[in-house]
């Protein structure tokens, strides 16, 4: 519950934070957190704490979606307008919502109850249409369920015990899909017929469509059932699930599942294994034996280890890391960063979430034999603000890395929020957030693995590109280049969303077609209709019709039939999606999310949405196409950054492949 505003304990919330680099946004989130809005008085308060000037601190409050500048409804409801909602039908659930409540998107209800509010991905990207209620994510609510949940209390997570060890996720998508509720149920059922269980809060496997996906430990295995819901859970019991005996939501082995089974999991092989906050479970599946590698090791060595093995940012340019890394090394300076971008804000992906909620541990490991490689002394992790889960695990994550020495003096990591900003993805960008800016663009060069974060070298990676480097570090840069395709090594972690019948995370050496990733893993569309587009690497990427479906899953592949790869977001859409519609969007999404700083994305971005809405309407439709595809390539040839550069590419691919909608 918020407290009324009021100068005494604002003042202590800007001094808990202002001896921190760049106190800006730590300070304005705890403002947030205690008040729910940021109060116009505040304002000088901070300036003259931080030694700001008070158009600085409003320039910033200003710019990023999450600070509010007027007090909060009771509730804030946020429903996701993404691509991989939309192709789920976030439109019926909007309309819905907006009947029920009476009060349209971006409204609050007259009784102040309730705010609805747009957001664009909240990483439950294969089970939308998506929602988060008071930082709760939801899996394809009814208004009814989001009404009701108005009037309920959360449930306080329960695990532990001693006994028969019961699997149950603590994964945000499986918390959305009742994983709590499964959870309480089993404690309690066991509890009243005194049997002895131990329940251990996993990550998700990333089978999604699963969730709750339960699991037992038994003499021969672990043996899988799911998905399960709170109702179901004494029918287990009387079946005798604990011994892995057949019930209709028995689906054996767990490791013997054809998904699974047909998958290659390295960065991903302990996620919906371990408990994610048990260190000692970490170390049992060879945790930390990449770092006790690079203890052996050069700087150089590190660097050059990381280098051979061919890795490439996983972040969606696909520049090697390792290169990355010796630019840093070699660049002379007295302090350098480590810098983890966590802002996972394309439609579509949710590895990181998965990723940082199943195995936080693994991302440390790699920050801090980046840090050891490249002599710096401290890292920051820039997580997306609408990832409250990730938010908590990593926290956990950190305090415990700390009390057994992994953080400290020689490395410490500082967690950081992001505020709604999706341009924050972009790395300068980001390091202009971490300093408590607006997060706008920088002209590059100067490079960050030159002057990067308060000005000093600095490694920008992705999460996953962090998380390959243990594993490169314990089995050597061999072992992981022996998986890929051409110049894409290792593996790529697959997100299937959208439309798509089994969504979830599928880990594959690069090289599987799009195709074979949608049919053999996806099973084609959830609605049973045929696949008519498909969009890979986020909001920026092209749509690929069906005759590209044979494309493989690479670098060098996709920009050859002018696509990208980004994050490995793969979002499907049947024969009902209108691809002028979808085209329309990126311009909306791109005037939304601009910077402002360049005119090319800022301006041209609302002229084409204007543009494409008289195409449709019918408006001089040959002189209007002209011009939309003028302005597509004065976008991409005169943006200072890929957010302008590429959201030409889905509009110009749904010209190429469906010309039709655009009649």
């Amino acid at each position: 519950m918020h407290q009324p505003y009021s100068s005494p304990p604002a003042i202590a919330k800007i001094r808990e934070h202002k001896g921190k680099a760049g106190a800006l946004l730590p300070v304005l989130h705890a403002l947030m957190e205690e008040f729910g809005y940021i109060d116009d008085d505040v304002v000088p308060l901070i300036a003259t704490e931080l030694n700001l000037s008070k158009a600085d601190v409003h320039g910033v409050v200003s710019f990023y979606h999450d600070f509010s500048q007027t007090p909060p409804a009771q509730h804030r409801l946020q429903i996701c307008r993404a691509e991989a909602c939309q192709a789920r039908g976030c439109a019926g659930l909007i309309a819905g919502l907006e009947r029920r409540f009476g009060a349209s998107l971006g409204q609050t209800t007259p009784d102040r109850q309730v705010s609805l509010e747009a957001v664009y991905c909240l990483g439950n990207c294969a089970s939308g249409p998506a929602a988060m209620l008071d930082g709760h994510l939801l899996s394809n609510p009814t208004p009814e369920e989001i009404q009701n949940l108005l009037t309920a209390s959360p449930l306080t997570p329960v695990h532990g015990g001693s006994g028969i060890r019961v699997f149950v996720p603590r994964d945000a998508a499986a918390l959305a899909a009742g994983a709590e509720e499964v959870a309480h149920t089993i404690h309690r059922e066991a509890a009243q017929r005194g049997i002895a269980v131990e329940l251990v809060r996993n990550g998700t496997r990333g089978m999604l469509w699963l969730e709750p996906l339960v699991e037992v430990e038994t003499a021969a295995g672990r043996v899988a059932y799911g998905p399960v819901t709170a109702h179901q859970v004494p029918s287990l019991f009387d079946a005798g699930f604990l011994k892995g005996t057949s019930h209709p939501l028995h689906l054996g082995p767990t490791e013997e599942l054809p998904w699974l089974k047909h998958q290659e999991r390295l960065t991903f092989a302990r996620c919906g294994v371990i408990d994610p906050l048990s260190l000692a479970q970490y170390r049992d599946y060879s945790g930390l034996q990449g770092l006790a590698r690079a203890q052996q090791l050069q700087p150089s060595e590190i660097v050059e280890t990381v280098v051979e093995s061919g890795l490439r940012g996983r972040g969606g340019a696909g520049f090697p890391t390792g290169i990355k890394w010796r630019t840093v090394l070699n660049a002379p300076a007295d302090q350098k960063y480590i810098v983890c971008n966590a802002d996972e804000g394309d439609s579509g992906t949710f590895a990181d979430r998965m990723l940082l909620e199943g195995d936080p541990f693994l991302l440390l490991e790699g920050m801090i034999i980046a840090g050891r490689a490249v002599g710096a002394t401290l890292g920051f992790i820039y997580l997306r603000s609408e990832y409250p889960h990730a938010h908590q695990t990593l926290q956990q994550a950190i305090k415990i890395a700390r009390a057994e020495n992994l953080l400290g003096p020689a490395f410490d990591i500082e967690l950081r929020l992001g505020a709604g900003a999706y341009i924050c993805g972009e790395e300068t960008s980001l390091l202009e957030s971490l300093e408590g800016k607006r997060g706008q663009v920088r002209p590059k060069p100067p490079l960050p693995a030159i002057e990067g974060l308060f000005g000093k070298p600095t490694v920008v990676n992705n999460v996953l590109s962090l998380a390959a480097i243990p594993l490169i570090l314990e089995r050597g840069p061999a072992f992981y280049k022996d998986f890929g395709a051409g110049r894409s090594r290792g593996t790529l972690a697959i997100q299937l969303a959208g439309n798509i019948r089994y969504g979830g995370l599928v880990e594959k050496a690069f090289g599987l077609t799009l195709r074979q990733a949608i049919e053999d893993f996806g099973g084609g569309t959830a609605s049973g209709r045929p696949v008519r587009a498909v969009q890979v690497g986020g909001p920026l990427g092209a749509y690929f019709p069906p005759a590209l479906l044979d494309t493989p899953l690479d670098y060098e592949a996709f920009a050859a039939r002018k696509g990208m790869l980004g994050h490995g977001g793969v979002v499907v859409f049947d024969d009902t999606v209108d691809l002028a519609q979808q085209a329309r969007f990126a311009m909306e999404f791109c005037a939304l999310e601009s910077c402002g700083k360049c005119t090319p994305c800022r301006v041209g971005s609302t002229r084409g949405v204007e543009v494409i809405d008289k195409i449709v309407s019918g408006q001089n439709r040959d002189q209007n196409m002209t011009l939309l595809t003028d302005l597509c390539e004065l976008m991409v040839d005169g943006s200072l950054c890929a957010m302008g550069g590429l959201t030409p590419f889905p509009v110009l691919s749904a010209i190429e492949h469906f010309p039709e909608d655009f009649r």
